[in-house]
């Protein structure tokens, strides 16, 4: 297994990948906010992870080495987005459901995860090159 292949690094890749898409998905959102009919667009990835790691997805397996391992724990990579669209509500009498508002609240809200998800590959970037330099 490479140092890059490790399951805490694809989950962090997971999440840059799932920021940028939601990024992009909040930008539509407020660019149709005048559009007829348009229903708003949601990226899922946080509640995902979360589920994973608090094992209430049962068909998460630890990867086993040895039969003597005790099976625990989740090393399935998250899928980096889920699209969900909110058919359910409505903001005004065109059927438009975008609030301006919640969107750059929920772009500002995504920035920072995103800054999070760099700055502890950053992190894990500065272990390994310190590992391997023998600082």
């Amino acid at each position: 297994m490479g140092l890059l292949n490790s399951v805490s690094f694809q989950r962090l890749q997971g999440g840059i990948e799932a920021a940028n898409q939601r990024q992009s998905v909040l930008a539509n959102n407020v660019a149709n906010v005048d559009t007829p009919n348009f229903k708003r667009s949601n990226v899922s990835f946080e509640s995902i992870l979360q589920q994973q790691e608090l094992g209430l997805q049962s068909d998460l397996n630890a990867r086993v080495t040895d039969r003597r391992h005790f099976q625990f724990g989740s090393n399935k990579i998250v899928p980096a987005s889920v699209y969900s669209t909110d058919q359910t509500t409505s903001m005004n009498n065109n059927n438009n459901n975008v609030d301006v508002d919640r969107e750059m609240a929920l772009s500002a809200e995504n920035q920072l995860r995103y800054n999070s998800y760099v700055g502890l590959l950053n992190s894990q970037f500065t272990m390994m090159r310190s590992v391997v330099e023998g600082r």
